[in-house]
């Protein structure tokens, strides 16, 4: 599937899509363990008809279908994952034919961290699908491995390894209530480099070029949500030439996301702990993204606290 065409929903090589722009089809999928049946609950409490592990040569089937009584079913979801086992390798010449038939169509991944799925299978007490004779994390391996592709060309990627049930179904909600998913949706979140690199960050940010605050006796014990904090970090030097910079640098990017269909993305912006600086630019690179057009802007601190 190429990535400048997938989910799109433009017009190819002359064929006029069959699927009407008042109908929505939503593909998901995603690791084992990752959450797909509490998208797919939530999805359906939102009035979307769901699919629940459909063979991938059935979807242009499903869709076309569909098609044809948009008003009957205008919002279809159709859970796709490897129980359906060797029937799931097609999956990316599925979509590619879906794509070529013009039919317009969103991929939302689910993913999490191996050890969140390891101890999510651990507590089901259920072997995972594909670790044979092994171990849970050598199934885990092999599925990431069989769906690498997918996760690259998915439009929405989430990672649910932080969320409950209910915060899950949040998210969903979020992403796509009645009137489906906002032009885009962009989530700017501070982290810390010493936990780990987010894994659904479209964009990462260093923010260690800056003065830490924690080597000021005053300002150790506060966040980059404090005023005094939030200033010795923007009133650095070269600080908001970067900010103005990146903004200015992202400019483009979320006008190819638009055109490109795509609706939502994560920024990334990492000090060391998560505490400060991180958190200080994050909510200024927040307001500013705010400001555009057709952009939704959410803020998050991931490891806010864990000092």
């Amino acid at each position: 599937m190429d990535e400048a065409t997938a989910g799109s929903g433009t017009e190819q090589d002359g064929l006029t899509p069959v699927k009407p722009p008042e109908a929505e089809l939503l593909v998901v999928t995603g690791m084992s363990g990752a959450g797909r049946s509490t998208a797919s609950d939530a999805l359906e409490d939102h009035g979307w008809y769901v699919v629940d592990n459909l063979p991938p040569q059935m979807l242009g089937t499903l869709a076309e279908i569909v098609s044809h009584a948009p008003k009957s079913i205008p919002k279809l979801a159709v859970v796709v994952d490897v129980r359906s086992k060797d029937l799931f390798t097609d999956i990316q010449t599925a979509l590619g034919a879906l794509s070529a038939s013009g039919i317009t169509f969103r991929v939302l991944f689910l993913d999490a961290k191996d050890d969140v799925l390891v101890r999510r299978f651990e507590q089901g007490r259920r072997p995972h699908p594909l670790q044979g004779g092994g171990r849970i994390l050598d199934g885990i391996g092999i599925e990431r491995e069989v769906l690498r592709e997918l996760r690259e060309h998915a439009d929405v990627v989430l990672d649910t390894s932080d969320f409950n049930v209910h915060g899950l179904a949040t998210a969903i909600t979020e992403l796509f209530s009645d009137t489906g998913p906002v032009t885009l949706r962009l989530n700017v979140m501070s982290f810390g480099f010493k936990y780990g690199l987010p894994v659904d960050a479209n964009f990462v940010a260093d923010a260690r070029f800056i003065p830490n605050p924690h080597w000021v006796p005053q300002l150790r014990p506060h966040t980059g949500l404090d005023e005094d904090v939030s200033n010795y970090v923007l009133g650095a030097a070269g600080v908001q030439e970067f900010v103005d910079r990146y903004v200015r640098a992202l400019e483009p990017v979320l006008d190819g996301y638009r055109q490109e269909n795509k609706h939502y993305a994560t920024l990334a912006v990492g000090c060391t702990g998560g505490k400060h600086r991180s958190v200080a630019v994050t909510m200024e690179l927040s307001k500013r993204l705010a400001q555009y057009p057709r952009v939704t802007v959410t803020t998050t601190h991931r490891d806010l606290g864990r000092e």
